[in-house]
């Protein structure tokens, strides 16, 4: 379902209005659901009905803000007379010490949102902030950071979304709307048909090699990106056969990424993956690859240490 896009305030960049979105209203709702049950027993017990209050969510850390607008759903779902203030937009960064938002309105409704909306927050801004990271030391090589879907279950839309905060560009959302052929696609193709010669015109033979599963994944959805995983440099002479509109380079060094680039002389884009760490991103981007996807922007940034405070 394509998004309605807003201008992040501040930063130059297109965003979904993620907020809005049925599946992250459901996902918010559920969310406040396992948390709050029955109800906020200490709370119910020790702060009256009618007692109003003013909050301040926190930055303990420099971070690139992502999830604000979610936070602010999970307030609103709760209560949606409280009233909220934005100190920073999605995609904007914070200093340590600096204020993210301002909510002000019942005391009781304010702490039954306080932990629902601050773990969607912290998540969201450990994403955006590590890929950040990444696209600074990528970006003077102008090399695009992708994610992937190594995601937490359920929270794809919020995590990739995290991911664009942070200046990255997201891969294929699912299994459906692009085509990525992998090391256990071909090992599968292999067993069931790559090892059978097909018959073609005038009585002549051709092996099914990776480029004939380019051909064929070409005719069953036409219009489809194409993407093929190569391990070495003979696979990625194979697969060039066909010309794929992607190429992704697994675990390999940069000597082999260098190679790689100047077999495929510009004739798909080429993207690596395995192994690229904060520390040595720099030397894979200058090989002469397109984009770089990295499993860790989502299965591994820590969250951001972020507090809502009474004033």
């Amino acid at each position: 379902m394509p998004l309605a896009q807003r201008q992040s305030v501040g930063v130059n960049m297109k965003l979904p209005d993620i907020a809005k979105n049925a599946a992250v209203l459901d996902m918010i709702r559920r969310a406040l659901k396992e948390d709050i049950g029955a109800g906020d027993i200490t709370t119910s017990a020790l702060i009256p009905e009618s007692a109003s209050a003013k909050a301040v969510v926190l930055s303990h850390g420099e971070y690139v803000i992502s999830g604000i607008d979610v936070a602010r759903a999970v307030f609103s779902e709760i209560d949606s007379r409280l009233k909220w203030e934005y100190a920073v937009m999605d995609g904007e960064r914070v200093r340590s010490g600096q204020t993210v938002s301002t909510i002000e309105g019942s005391a009781r409704r304010i702490l039954a949102a306080e932990r629902t909306a601050l773990n969607f927050l912290q998540r969201m801004t450990g994403i955006a902030t590590l890929t950040s990271q990444f696209v600074t030391k990528a970006s003077r090589y102008g090399v695009t950071i992708l994610d992937t879907r190594k995601t937490t279950p359920n929270m794809r839309i919020l995590e990739k979304y995290a991911v664009l905060c942070g200046g990255g560009k997201n891969h294929r959302m699912g299994l459906y709307d692009r085509i990525l052929i992998k090391d256990n696609h071909i090992r599968l193709w292999n067993a069931e048909c790559g090892m059978r010669n097909e018959k073609v015109e005038k009585g002549k033979t051709k092996s099914s090699g990776p480029h004939r599963m380019v051909e064929e994944v070409r005719k069953k959805f036409p219009g489809v990106p194409v993407e093929v995983e190569v391990e070495n440099e003979v696979e990625m002479e194979s697969v060039l056969r066909a010309n794929p509109d992607w190429i992704l380079l697994d675990n390999m060094s940069t000597e082999q990424l260098k190679c790689c680039v100047e077999l495929c002389g510009g004739r798909s884009r080429l993207e690596a993956s395995g192994g690229i760490t904060l520390e040595n991103v720099e030397s894979v981007a200058e090989t002469g690859i397109d984009a770089i996807s990295l499993g860790c922007l989502t299965h591994s940034a820590p969250a951001a240490d972020l507090s809502l405070e009474f004033k």
